[in-house]
């Protein structure tokens, strides 16, 4: 689930950065405008997914290698 919302808030990062740089928004052109059903759907599940990822910040984090000395 995790990777998910990643890739979903990237893809939310990526159009935002867009329409920040160029006025252009990504998953209007290609699901049909900003109020479309589908494009709704994208944006819904992007937001959802970046509440999601809030959830990360809490998580335990896990050394990947140890550096103790025997």
């Amino acid at each position: 689930m995790d990777t998910v919302a990643l890739i979903l808030v990237i893809i939310g990062a990526l159009n935002w950065g867009s329409i920040g740089l160029f006025g252009f928004d990504i998953v209007a052109a290609i699901f049909g405008g900003q109020l479309a059903l589908f494009s709704r759907i994208i944006y819904t599940l992007v937001g959802l997914a970046g509440l999601w990822s809030v959830t990360m910040l809490f998580k335990d984090k896990v050394p990947m290698h140890s550096h103790e000395k025997d």
